[in-house]
Order: structure tokens, then C-alpha cells, then sequence
């Protein structure tokens, strides 16, 4: 018995060493085989783009022998940029969706907020039917909702308009002074349930035992909302906030969409629509050098808001 316990432990012994963490073998095999699929996409759709858009913005195009002569490519260094810099459409257009994000953004998560909240608390009734409800406009894709809202807006068209001007507001919703807020309530109401989704799996997270201590204290229904949710669910309500500095610089579709019925809208509305109005000229090089300057201003906001929370909230 005791040669037999002996030999079996140096098999297992034995074993172990083979089977050593880092030691390679069908481990490491399985962990190629799980990452490859998401790895080529990845540098196929992802980085190889974005490395030729950051070449493209460093080349020119130079022409020889007057209007009528060939021309070719050479580096450029930052000529395109420069451009890019003195162009007044550009600041324009950042100017717009900055103030596009400053309203529409808090507006969008505080509503979202809320309705997380309400979709947590016992009080609300037929939860699942609120909460399909809410997320359903997420599921429409964007320039389908833009062409939905579009009908909606349009004078000769909408049920809506007839309505208001029948009580007598005569709103004007592709108008000079109302056009970006049209915009804007379409992305309003395609992600705001996306949002209170984010939002309400964090609350799902938080112990009822919070609840129940904090009711034992004399905490009502609000005091619980604000002072025990809202600041445990933080976390979640900065990656959302984040999600949406992204989406707001990304802005296209629906200002697109809207633009075929307002002539308020220029081809340059947006930084995305003054990148492919540029691209449409055939200025490759320029329209790459716009694509990075968004993308570094995209970086630089949604990287400094997730440090400037992080700190003051103790991340």
C-alpha cells in the first residue's frame, strides 16, 4: 500500500508540473482560439482605418503644369491640419455640438435618471411592460427614427403641427432658432432608455438591506432615491455620461436626415457632416484630418471627465 500511495503522488506531482500555470500547452491554445475572433476584426475594422486615416492626414495633393497638368501625393506634414484649424465651418460646427452637448446631454440622463428610479422603486405597477416601453425607440435604427421625427416636424405633414397651430402656438420646428433642439429630441428619445437600462442594472446591484436599514432610520422614499441610490450608482451614470460626450461629437444622422426638408441645416452642421462634405470633394486628406481631430477631442473630453468624477468621487 504504501509504494502504491508513493507512486501515485509522484504521478500527481508530476502532473502539476506539466500543468503549471504559464507553462504554454492547451491552455494557452484555448486562450488564442477565444481571442483571434475578436483580435483580427479589431485590427482589421479598427486599427488598420484609423492608422491609413492618420497617414492620409499627413499627405497633399501638389499639381504641375497649371489647371490642365497631373498631379500627385506627397507628405504634407501638418498642412491639413492647419487648414483644418483656420477653417471657420470647423469651429462652427464644434461650436453647435458643443452646445448641443451642454443641453442635451444633462437633460437626456437626468431623464433617464429618473426613470431608473422609478422602474427600482414598488411603487410603480407593470414594470416590464414601463421598462419594453422605454427601451423600444433604442431598438429603431437612427435615420429611421430621424425620417419618423422628420414627418412629425414638417409642416405640410405632421398631425402634430396642425394641432399646436390650431390652439394657436405656431411652432416652427425646422426653423433657424429651433432646428439643432429637433435634432436633439431625436436623440433624446432614441437613447434614453439605453441609458435607464445602464442605470437600473447598477440599482439592481445595491443590497436591500441599504433599504430596509435606512427605512429603519426614518428614511422615506426620496431620501432613499438621492442619498443612498443616486451616489452608489454613480459609476454607472459617469460611463453613460461618457457614452454620450461620444455619441454627441459622432452626431450625424439625424441633422442628416433633417436636412433634406430644412434648409437651415448646412452640409457643414456637424463635425462628422463637415468630414464626409469634404471627403465628398474628393479632399481625402483633409476630410482624414478632420476624422482626427474629432477623435482626439472625443479622447481629450470623455478621458478628462472620467478623470476630473473620478477624483472628486472617490473612484
Amino acid at each position: 500500500m504504501t509504494d502504491t500511495a508513493t507512486r501515485a503522488a509522484r504521478v500527481v506531482v508530476s502532473t502539476g508540473a506539466r500543468r503549471r500555470p504559464g507553462g504554454g500547452g492547451p491552455r494557452a491554445g484555448t486562450i488564442t482560439a477565444f481571442v483571434i475572433p475578436f483580435f483580427l476584426p479589431f485590427v482589421l475594422f479598427y486599427l488598420v482605418p484609423v492608422g491609413y486615416a492618420l497617414w492620409q492626414s499627413f499627405l497633399a495633393v501638389r499639381r504641375t503644369g497649371g489647371q490642365y497638368g497631373t498631379s500627385y501625393t506627397t507628405f504634407g506634414g501638418f498642412e491639413q491640419y492647419e487648414k483644418v484649424f483656420q477653417n471657420t465651418e470647423f469651429w462652427s460646427s464644434i461650436g453647435r455640438i458643443a452646445l448641443f452637448g451642454i443641453v442635451q446631454v444633462p437633460v437626456m440622463l437626468f431623464v433617464a435618471l429618473v426613470m431608473a428610479l422609478l422602474l427600482d422603486t414598488p411603487l410603480l405597477k407593470l414594470k416590464s411592460v414601463f421598462r419594453i416601453t422605454a427601451f423600444m425607440p433604442y431598438a429603431v435604427p437612427g435615420v429611421i427614427a430621424a425620417i419618423m421625427w422628420s414627418y412629425l416636424y414638417s409642416p405640410q405633414l405632421s398631425p402634430l403641427v396642425e394641432l399646436l397651430n390650431a390652439i394657436g402656438l405656431r411652432p416652427d420646428f425646422l426653423g433657424p432658432g429651433a432646428v439643432l433642439w429637433s435634432a436633439a429630441n431625436v436623440s433624446t428619445w432614441l437613447w434614453t432608455g439605453y441609458n435607464m437600462l445602464i442605470m437600473f442594472s447598477a440599482l439592481q446591484s445595491i443590497p436591500q438591506e441599504l433599504y430596509e436599514a435606512a427605512k429603519l432610520d426614518g428614511a422615506n422614499n426620496w431620501t432613499i432615491a438621492w442619498r443612498i441610490k443616486v451616489p452608489i450608482i454613480a459609476p454607472s451614470i459617469v460611463l453613460t455620461t461618457v457614452f454620450s460626450i461620444i455619441g454627441t461629437l459622432q452626431l450625424y444622422a439625424e441633422p442628416a436626415v433633417l436636412r433634406q426638408i430644412s434648409s437651415n441645416i448646412s452640409s457643414t452642421f456637424t463635425p462628422n457632416m463637415l468630414a464626409y462634405a469634404v471627403a465628398s470633394g474628393n479632399n481625402y486628406q483633409q476630410a482624414a484630418a478632420v476624422s482626427v481631430v474629432i477623435a482626439v477631442i472625443t479622447f481629450v473630453l470623455s478621458f478628462g471627465f472620467m478623470r476630473l468624477t473620478s477624483k472628486k468621487a472617490g473612484l
